[in-house]
C-alpha cells in the first residue's frame, strides 16, 4: 500500500486551513484547535513548511502563520516533498539507487522510476487551491431498466 505520512496528511490539512484564512495569519494553537490536531505536531509541521518557504511567520498578538505564495501555485507534491523529502515509492525509484542491493539482478527496476514520475506528476497537478475547495457533490446516476429487468420485477410481483 502506498501511503503518505501522517505529517504530510496533516500538513496538507493545515495548508488548506491557511488558504481559507485568506491571508490572515493564524497561530499554531488556533490551527491545532480548528483542525483538531495535537499542538506539538502542528508546531513541528508549520516550522518545517516555513523553512521550506511555503509559510511566513509573524510574532506578536496579531501574528501567526500565513502562505507565502498564492494557493494555486502550491501543489500537493510541493507540500509532501517539503515534509517527507523527495518522492520515491521504492528504493530504486528515487534520485539515488544506492539503497537497493538487488539493482543488478532486478528485472523491473527500470519501471519504478516511470511509475514514480507518474505519481509525482499526478500530485503536482493538484493545487492547494483545489484541495481547499470542498469536493463537488457527485451527481446520482440513474439508468433505465432493461426489458429483462422489468420482466423480472413483474414476475416477482405476480
Amino acid at each position: 500500500m502506498i501511503r503518505i505520512t501522517r505529517e504530510a496528511d496533516y500538513g496538507i490539512l493545515l495548508m488548506t486551513s491557511l488558504t481559507r484564512a485568506e491571508g490572515q495569519p493564524r497561530s499554531a494553537a488556533a490551527l491545532a484547535r480548528q483542525c483538531r490536531l495535537p499542538l506539538p505536531m502542528v508546531s513541528k509541521i508549520l516550522k518545517t513548511l516555513a523553512r521550506a518557504s511555503f509559510l511566513t511567520s509573524q510574532r506578536g498578538v496579531q501574528g501567526g502563520y500565513s502562505l507565502t505564495r498564492p494557493p494555486a501555485e502550491i501543489s500537493a507534491a510541493d507540500i509532501i516533498g517539503a515534509l517527507e523529502g523527495p518522492l520515491a515509492i521504492t528504493e530504486c525509484s528515487g534520485e539515488s539507487h544506492e539503497g537497493c542491493s538487488r539493482q543488478d539482478e532486478c528485472e523491473v527496476s527500470g519501471h519504478w522510476p516511470r511509475i514514480n514520475r507518474a505519481i509525482h506528476a499526478a500530485l503536482q497537478s493538484i493545487s492547494l487551491a483545489e484541495m481547499s475547495r470542498p469536493d463537488a457533490p457527485r451527481p446520482l446516476r440513474f439508468h433505465s431498466p432493461s426489458r429483462t429487468e422489468i420482466a423480472g420485477i413483474v414476475d416477482r410481483a405476480v
